[in-house]
């Protein structure tokens, strides 16, 4: 937004205002002095008023309301279009239509014939007509384009009315005050501000003070506009970012569900495994038991074998005891014999050595022999 100083007004001559004999009562409080035959505006009056009204213009537009320009002077015509075509608002330079905004219905029903006109003439049925159906029909359609260009895009009422000298548009300021639309206007010394819900006093006569302040309004509700462009970034992010968490929350719980149903469909075949694992182990029990005891049984009779080779190998060591004992008797009776035949020549005993025929003799031949 453009901030405006007191030396800018000065050079624009904002501060000009009209003779003395046509001045309006209601304006004294905004009139500085009289000076040359001239009232005086008092500037520092200026600068709050424009102040109050370019934020309140600035909220309208943030809001995403329309401005509705209006200036029929010759010198404000051109100024208020431009500016009024560079914000994209409506606006109305060449005559204000009675109803405007009191019968907005009508207004409508005049841009649609605009809107239909334009069809008609691009069809054949146009190029098949007479010459002169043909002048007329594009005469209407000038004319209305002349009066309603401004406003072809108003589907609605506008949200505010911005005027350039009031006292020519009055007709446009009744309306708003009775439709209740709340108007921005420039008020000059022979004007009456209280029409007007924001008035601005200042010179609407002169070209470059009405340029001036135009721009300042029109740099407050571009701020306005860009700050709703802001928002609604922001508003779309956030519904991205709702989105998103609606669609995760979706999915947690399809997942969720999912993974119940698995459950609830996995659930009988557990309970199945459950009931095989818990016959098994019944079985088992008794086969665990079993085989202890044929492994105790099996220990028992391990343990019973090697007793009895104990015992089977006990006999075998005495027969070697009586084995060595019947080989000393032998040999002593040898060591005697001869002795006993040198002294008595007696029939001669030969005695030999039977040895058992194989190691596998029994134990009761040793002993008969013996």
């Amino acid at each position: 937004m453009i901030a405006l100083k007191h030396k800018d007004l000065l050079d624009a001559g904002v501060h000009l205002g009209h003779l003395p004999r046509k001045w309006h009562p209601n304006m004294a409080p905004f009139i500085f002095m009289e000076r040359q035959g001239i009232h005086i505006i008092d500037l520092n009056k200026t600068l709050i008023q424009l102040q109050e009204a370019t934020s309140a213009l600035e909220s309208i537009a943030r809001a995403g309301k329309k401005v509705l320009f209006v200036a029929t002077k010759k010198q404000a015509k051109g100024l208020v279009e431009q500016e009024a075509q560079r914000l994209g608002m409506p606006y109305m330079t060449e005559r204000w239509l009675g109803g405007t905004l009191t019968n907005f219905i009508t207004i409508r029903r005049l841009i649609k014939k605009i809107t239909s006109v334009e069809r008609m003439m691009k069809s054949t049925a146009y190029k098949n007509m007479a010459k002169k159906e043909q002048l007329m029909i594009a005469r209407d359609k000038a004319k209305l384009e002349r009066v309603l260009k401004g406003i072809v895009e108003l589907t609605k009422p506008p949200g505010a009315l911005f005027v350039v000298d009031i006292n020519k548009e009055h007709i446009a300021v009744q309306e708003a005050n009775k439709v209740g639309i709340p108007v921005f206007a420039l008020t000059d010394t022979n004007s009456d501000p209280t029409l007007v819900d924001y008035p601005i006093p200042s010179n609407d006569d002169a070209a470059r003070s009405i340029a001036l302040l135009v721009k300042t309004i029109g740099s407050a509700i571009e701020t306005g506009l860009a700050m709703r462009n802001q928002d609604k970034e922001l508003e779309a992010a956030q519904k991205e970012a709702a989105a998103s968490k609606t669609t995760r929350a979706r999915k947690a719980e399809k997942i969720a569900s999912t993974e119940d149903q698995a459950i609830k469909a996995a659930a009988p075949e557990k309970q199945a495994k459950v009931l095989k694992s818990v016959k098994l182990a019944s079985t088992e029990k008794p086969v665990a038991q079993e085989n202890q005891a044929l492994k105790q049984a099996t220990a028992s009779q391990t343990k019973d074998t090697t007793a009895t080779k104990v015992i089977d190998q006990a006999p075998t060591a005495t027969d070697k005891a009586t084995k060595q004992d019947i080989t000393t008797s032998k040999a002593t009776a040898s060591v005697q014999a001869p002795k006993d035949a040198n002294s008595s020549k007696g029939p001669e005993i030969n005695l030999k050595e039977k040895t058992p025929t194989s190691e596998a003799d029994s134990p009761k031949e040793q002993t008969d022999q013996a």
